[in-house]
């Protein structure tokens, strides 16, 4: 089964995106292993803003990614597109992870990102933490409740930059022990 790889730039206070929708703080000074990540990965889940961000700033950014958006708003999407309704979320992400090929990552935004954690369809957590606290915007996780995660490893690089991976805590299941 493919995995889900959530992979997003945050600040050190949780936010993916600045009080105006800005990006202007996330590094691009080095790869940050993005082209090894991209190397394993053949799929984007993405909402439809996110999705608008793309074809509007490098539309063949990313050509090589089949992209699934979910909207339940847009009609269309173009070239290497599909869309998913909130109605298709299960099948169409089990479809898609049954599928044979490589990793699938998780784009957001923070609502899908959301909607994922709820329903735990996410294999790993690769956060790249930039070191600067923004005060305001749009926090990644919406989450109303505790989640438990695993630490699975962190890199630390020259610009101050940590990527941290972590995955959903397995949980004990006491119908597991035999007395």
């Amino acid at each position: 089964m493919r995995k889900i790889i959530l992979n997003l730039a945050m600040s050190l206070d949780g936010y993916i995106e600045g009080p105006n929708g800005e990006y202007d703080w996330c590094f691009a000074d080095q790869d940050y292993g993005m082209t090894e990540f991209l190397n394993q990965a053949d799929a984007i889940f993405l909402g439809r803003k996110s999705y608008e961000m793309f074809i509007d700033t490098d539309p063949g950014l990313f050509a090589a990614l089949k992209m699934y958006v979910f909207t339940d708003t847009l009609t269309s999407v173009a070239g290497n597109a599909e869309i998913i309704r909130s109605a298709d979320f299960d099948r169409r992400v089990d479809e898609i992870r049954h599928q044979p090929g490589g990793n699938i990552w998780l784009f957001g935004g923070a609502g899908l990102v959301a909607a994922f954690v709820a329903k735990k369809q996410i294999n790993e957590f690769l956060l790249s933490v930039h070191p600067v606290i923004l005060g305001s915007g749009k926090q990644l996780f919406d989450v109303k409740h505790r989640i438990d995660l695993m630490f699975l490893g962190c890199e630390t690089f020259s610009s101050g930059l940590v990527q941290l991976r972590y995955t959903f805590k397995p949980q004990f299941n006491m119908d597991m022990i035999d007395f």
